[in-house]
């Protein structure tokens, strides 16, 4: 993968290898927070920020301590504490400069922490040995591409919320309908390029 340019693999980690449509994680704030655009907007801001900063940590502690060291096994440890703290230092971010953002983000804000995609892009980066700037870019563009995918979903359930709907599809129903349409368009993509 060392020969492969950050902008093949920022590019396709935005589309071909979507971190939510493609690898299914993320899911749950995902689907519960989409509910209005501009909830969605500053969750997946403060997603994409997350997973930007821990792929450089975690890349420069997994390859200049742990693995020297031969600490590997440790890597899961170090990875949520390191995420734990970037989610932390984001959460006292948005509270200070926008507070109604993070009212309305509850609980949602706080488990970024335990968001598998941000743990798995980590996994990621790790097991196809990316180098520092791929590792960077591929954490930048897993947050787009998770951000895009929110707002989509978002936008679409507002423009539903003023349509007659069956009963049974309010709420989460259509939710996960319309996520699995986004990940079969998603599909469409993936012949472009490949990142496994």
């Amino acid at each position: 993968m060392e020969n492969l340019s950050p902008w093949v693999i920022f590019f396709a980690s935005i589309f071909t290898g979507n971190i939510l449509l493609a690898y299914f994680l993320g899911m749950c704030s995902f689907l519960s927070v989409s509910a209005q655009v501009k909830t969605s907007l500053g969750l997946g801001m403060a997603v994409t920020f997350v997973l930007t900063i821990t792929a450089a940590l975690n890349y420069l502690a997994y390859w200049y301590i742990l693995d020297p060291l031969g600490l590997d096994y440790l890597r899961y440890i170090v990875f949520i504490i390191i995420i734990a703290a970037a989610v932390q230092l984001s959460e006292m971010v948005i509270e200070r400069y926008s507070e109604g953002l993070y009212l309305n983000l509850g609980i949602f804000l706080p488990l970024i922490t335990v968001n598998c995609a941000v743990l798995g892009v980590s996994l990621f980066m790790v097991i196809r040995k990316y180098t520092f700037v791929q590792s960077v870019m591929f954490g930048a563009g897993s947050g787009i591409g998770w951000m895009m995918a929110i707002l989509a979903l978002a936008g679409i359930r507002q423009r539903l919320n003023e349509k007659r709907l069956p009963e049974a599809l309010h709420g989460p129903g259509i939710a996960l309908i319309i996520s699995g349409l986004m990940a079969m368009a998603f599909i469409g993509f993936s012949g472009m390029v490949q990142l496994q």
